[in-house]
Order: C-alpha cells, then structure tokens, then sequence
C-alpha cells in the first residue's frame, strides 16, 4: 500500500464518519421536535395511551385532546406526570375534579 492510498483510504473513512455523526444529529433533532413527550410521561401514562388514545401518534396534537378529553379516566400516575410535565397544571386537574362531583 502506497502513502497515497492510506491517505486516499483514511479520507474517504474519515467523510463517512462525519456523515453518519451529522445523519444521526439531524435525526436526533426531528426526534425531539417531533415527540416532545418526556420519558416519564411515557412511562406513566402507557395504559392509558393504549386504553384511550393510541389511535392518536405519540407527541401529536391530537393525542394531547384526547388525553385531554379523557382526563377525567386517567390513572393517577399518568396524571401526576403530566403535572410534572407541565402538560397540564394542578389548578386544572384541581378544578376538573371539583366540577367531577
């Protein structure tokens, strides 16, 4: 192998390797923005996802309305996560039940 081709051969490696490094950045990116969901959330509120809304795409609009319009079925866990979230605030969830009774 020539000086040359180990030069030609590390350059080539080395464009690859950014590719895929920037490839999986931008993906993490449209990962992000597309489900703004945090893991917890997701964790807590599963049953209830798959109970109610899993017609809906996890982090759409959508599924924020029906979980929304479900609230007064969801667990308790899946409650105080979205709480902690800030998907939803304790006033509302405070006002919801008292307009439950």
């Amino acid at each position: 192998m020539t000086p040359n081709t180990s030069a030609s051969r590390l350059s080539k490696f080395s464009k690859t390797l950014v590719s895929f490094v920037l490839a999986g950045g931008l993906l993490a990116l449209q990962t992000a923005s597309a489900s703004a969901i945090s893991s917890s959330v997701k964790m807590a509120c599963m049953g209830d996802y798959f109970s109610y809304c899993s017609m809906h795409s996890v982090g759409s609009q959508a599924l924020r309305a029906c979980m929304s319009d479900n609230g007064h079925r969801l667990s308790k866990r899946c409650v105080n996560a979205l709480i902690g979230a800030g998907e939803v605030s304790q006033t509302e969830v405070s006002r919801r039940a008292a307009s439950a009774r």
